[in-house]
């Protein structure tokens, strides 16, 4: 049985408001961005194998433009260097913005395909570096060679190890990691603070502020990408099969706790509210049954056939086979690190099984960012059942920082519910494990 642990505390201090009758509000009665397929510049990887071919496969299915296309020449790996996004990354992305730009069609959205990599890393001194880790090993080496010069060498030999790896430490920046896609939401803005998290203009809880630090715009980011090249035809088949008809299925929202009420809350007891909101809103658009569980412990095997949407927490690094995923749903599991890896074969990180399972588009960071960090789930849930926005602006509205560490996986044109057809209230139900939805018929 799986039990929930808690997140790492937060270091940067700030904590989501109560915006989320606001939200709502603004979802129901603004006006829909109307993501289209013009609008959207894919991004492959020249040097991947079978980047392109998804590129090309992709941009056939939704009709978008053939000139709307970059090829990069990058790094394979999941990971690439601070240096190498600069130099081989930025320039030919903002090359074609430009180029779009000067043709009156802007670009509003990037796609990167599989193949492109996840995490770029910090800022490095590389000269420092070398120095340091040189100094290191001839330290190292003095440790080992001095035993015979006494207790005092030992001691100072140790204590000089001891700043060398503290200065290497401080070299590392770990705070200016972030998710490739995170930052590159960022790609046409002047040069800005590489350190913790940027303000998302399009957050709906900064809607009417002017959080310090915030950007005047932003791209919308998501990628296709999974496992295999396989698996990413299969979820861009299954998106726009599931958008013909309307996604069908059933909705499962795993809570920690029972609904707190209309309390002013904060950290882990606000998302956990939120996901309870979240189910409300998705019973109240009458597409499909919800089932909410709010006990400690989460959903286990067998618990949710036919699962469309999902969203849950937490279980670190250890994906729980309790869905049955039908073609085009969308999972999203609220936990440190779930998006850590895309191709590792025995990792069990959550976005990655989840989409080796069935799953169309999912939601995850890429590294620890901290709970305040996660799209907010009463907002994205409420904006993708209500229809009128694309995947990549429902996540858009609901995530509140960039140049960190969250990734949208998925086709961003995606509309699960474009042509939805509400069900009957007497098929709302839940599966006799979970309580229903408090406080509605």
């Amino acid at each position: 049985m799986n039990i929930r642990i808690p997140f790492p505390k937060c270091s940067f201090g700030w904590r989501p408001g109560p915006c989320l009758v606001l939200c709502a509000l603004l979802i129901l009665s603004g006006n829909a961005w109307a993501l289209a397929p013009e609008e959207v510049l894919v991004v492959a990887n020249g040097d991947f194998l079978h980047s392109g071919e998804l590129a090309s496969y992709y941009m056939s299915r939704r009709g978008i433009p053939e000139k709307n296309v970059v090829y990069l020449s990058v790094t394979t790996n999941e990971y690439c260097s601070r240096e190498e996004y600069d130099r081989r990354i930025v320039p030919p992305i903002r090359a074609c913005l430009e180029e779009r730009d000067s043709q009156k069609a802007p670009i509003r959205c990037l796609l990167l395909m599989r193949g492109v990599p996840l995490v770029v890393g910090p800022r490095e001194d590389r000269k420092e570096k070398t120095r340091l880790e040189s100094a290191l090993r001839r330290l190292q080496f003095q440790q080992r060679q001095g035993k015979s010069k006494g207790e005092e060498h030992q001691k100072d030999v140790k204590r000089q190890i001891d700043e060398v790896q503290a200065r290497l430490s401080n070299l590392a920046r770990e705070d200016e990691s972030a998710s490739l896609d995170s930052e590159l939401t960022l790609v046409r803005q002047p040069p800005y603070p590489l350190s913790g998290w940027i303000p998302n203009p399009h957050y709906l809880g900064f809607r009417g502020k002017k959080p310090k630090g915030m950007p005047a715009g932003a791209l919308l980011v998501s990628r296709l990408d999974a496992s295999s090249a396989a698996t990413v035809k299969r979820m861009i088949d299954d998106s726009l099969a599931a958008e013909q008809k309307s996604l069908k299925g059933k909705a499962y929202f795993d809570a920690r706790w029972p609904e707190p009420g209309n309390k002013d809350l904060t950290g882990y007891a606000f998302y956990d509210a939120s996901i309870h909101r979240a189910a409300r809103r998705v019973k109240d658009s009458a597409l499909m049954p919800v089932t909410l569980d709010e006990k400690d412990t989460l959903f286990q095997a067998g618990d949710c056939p036919d699962a469309a949407l999902y969203c849950g927490w937490y279980s670190l690094a250890t994906y729980v086979d309790a869905f049955k995923w039908v073609p085009g749903s969308v999972g999203y599991h609220i936990a440190s690190a779930e998006c850590q890896t895309l191709r590792q074969p025995m990792s069990k990180v959550w976005c990655k099984l989840m989409l080796d399972k069935g799953a169309a588009a999912t939601i995850g960071p890429v590294a620890e960012p901290y709970v305040e960090a996660f799209p907010v789930p009463e907002v994205f849930f409420a904006a993708l059942v209500k229809g009128d926005l694309a995947l990549a602006e429902c996540y858009a509205i609901a995530t509140p920082f960039l140049s960190w560490r969250m990734v949208l996986i998925g086709d961003p044109l995606y509309r699960p519910f474009k042509h939805k057809e509400k069900q009957q209230p007497e098929m709302l139900s839940n599966t006799g494990r979970s309580s229903p939805i408090p406080g509605r018929p």
